[in-house]
């Protein structure tokens, strides 16, 4: 294999719009196939079920604070401007195909965008640690017939890796390409295109970061393939350049709305916010415009008259930083994030607006007392649904009745296809099956069906 330092990735396969499983672009009047897999996601139920999941504050009574969806199509249009904005770039300086516009390179990072938090359990974060928790005290019994590269799948549950195996396996098609998106949009949502299990070859960017799951490694390596991603090592390939659009519009949203989040609860003050955001205009005479504006209003209408001017200065410079290093991006040569590419104004508000929010919104006591809750809603799905998977997996005669009853719920289209598609698997993927339906859910029905798994729920129909 050539060495990665001297291999360059190319737009014309970069962009390539085949579908999952080599299937041929369908020509639609009014959208791109690019636009398609916007579409797809947008109309899928686990797009929709982001609603209902935190974003930063778990089951929020105020109908103002951000949820996964409102962030997720927030991150969307941030990103459909950097990306047009990179595309008009690269095709002024003719470095894209002929066939490729500036708006594709837009649709491509909006449908990233919408589906960069798509695989995230309920509770976000939490959730993510409350599986970990489960599997390595009390789920560990389930992992002894696993292969050690399945066991880590399980042991540190990634919702970036979830993310992937609901867009390729567990919506629409389920088992059979998933949503059957574009190879571009698939690897420009990658975010950290490797697994769990260590490589035996040099040392990835984040080592407590992954995005690919046993179950959806041939995906990954037929998705790297058709873009001609640069491998770096085993199950290992360097991003995507549109990866880092996505990120950074992820980043900016953060930068802002978790803020807005903090001062519409009450936990910041507006100057403390604007303390932050204000070094980002450059512009003397539009900050005294701006700062006119904002004496005439309430703390809670400011960040609407700051957000446009703040959003747009970060897209000007992710857009510079992107096109200043295009190189280094075709080449795997960028180990950090964009925003480390900006200009020093960007870069360290971003910076602080992300310390402020850890320091005094993700340390918030109510936040913290929500979080402690999570582990148990968790625990409790897990116990009733692995015990009862893996007792299907062996003697029917220790099948309980409750068993039944939860394989029932979990249905046939998320349990019995997926145990049967691979020969050997059969553990791993009964596992699997579980953790997809306890990631699919919102908040308010893990925390409901917890208690009726107690006796302690109402009944609802």
């Amino acid at each position: 294999m050539m060495d990665a330092l001297f291999m360059s990735m190319q737009w014309n396969q970069l962009l390539c719009a085949e579908r999952l499983g080599g299937r041929a672009v369908k020509e639609e009047e009014g959208r791109s196939p690019f636009l398609s897999d916007h579409d797809k996601i947008i109309f899928s139920g686990a797009f929709r079920r982001l609603a209902r999941k935190t974003q930063v504050h778990p089951l929020a009574s105020n109908d103002h604070i951000h949820n996964r969806m409102t962030h997720s199509l927030e991150v969307a249009c941030v990103g459909r401007t950097l990306g047009i904005r990179v595309g008009a770039a690269l095709k002024k300086a003719g470095d894209l195909p002929e066939a490729i516009l500036p708006t594709d390179i837009g649709d491509i990072v909006q449908a990233s965008c919408l589906a960069h938090d798509i695989g995230n359990p309920p509770f976000g974060h939490t959730g993510e640690e409350a599986i970990r928790n489960w599997f390595q005290k009390e789920g560990a019994e389930y992992l002894e017939k696993l292969t050690p590269e399945q066991q880590m799948d399980v042991l540190f549950f990634e919702g970036n890796a979830q993310g992937l195996r609901v867009l390729t396996s567990s919506e629409y098609h389920q088992h059979q390409e998933g949503m059957r998106l574009t190879y571009a949009t698939l690897a420009a949502s990658i975010k950290y295109p490797w697994c769990a299990a260590p490589t035996q070859r040099g040392e990835r960017p984040k080592r407590n970061k992954y995005g690919i799951f046993q179950s959806e490694l041939d995906y990954f390596h037929e998705v790297a393939g058709k873009t001609g991603l640069i491998a770096r090592g085993e199950n290992w390939y360097c991003r995507h350049p549109l990866v880092y659009l996505m990120e950074a519009a992820d980043d900016f949203c953060y930068g802002i709305i978790d803020l807005e989040d903090g001062l519409e609860m009450g936990i910041l003050q507006w100057g403390e916010i604007y303390e932050i955001l204000r070094p980002v205009i450059a512009d003397k005479n539009q900050q005294h415009e701006l700062e006119r504006a904002l004496s005439r209003v309430n703390d809670s209408r400011k960040p609407a008259l700051l957000r446009g001017t703040i959003i747009d200065a970060f897209i000007s410079a992710g857009t510079r930083a992107f096109i200043n290093h295009q190189q280094d991006f075709l080449t795997g040569k960028v180990e950090h994030d964009l925003i480390s590419l900006c200009d020093e104004r960007v870069m360290n508000a971003v910076q602080a607006a992300k310390d402020l929010a850890k320091q005094k919104i993700f340390n918030h006591p109510k936040r913290i007392e929500l979080e402690i809750g999570a582990y148990a809603t968790i625990a409790t799905l897990l116990n009733a649904m692995c015990a009862a998977v893996y007792a299907s997996l062996g003697d029917e005669q220790q099948v309980t009745y409750k068993d039944s009853r939860i394989l029932s719920l979990l249905g046939e289209s998320h349990f019995h296809p997926q145990v049967q598609a691979r020969e050997g698997d059969h553990y791993y993927l009964a596992l699997m099956a579980v953790i997809d339906y306890i990631s699919g859910m919102t908040d308010n029905y893990a925390t409901n069906l917890a208690k009726q798994f107690n006796g302690m729920g109402e009944v609802r129909y």
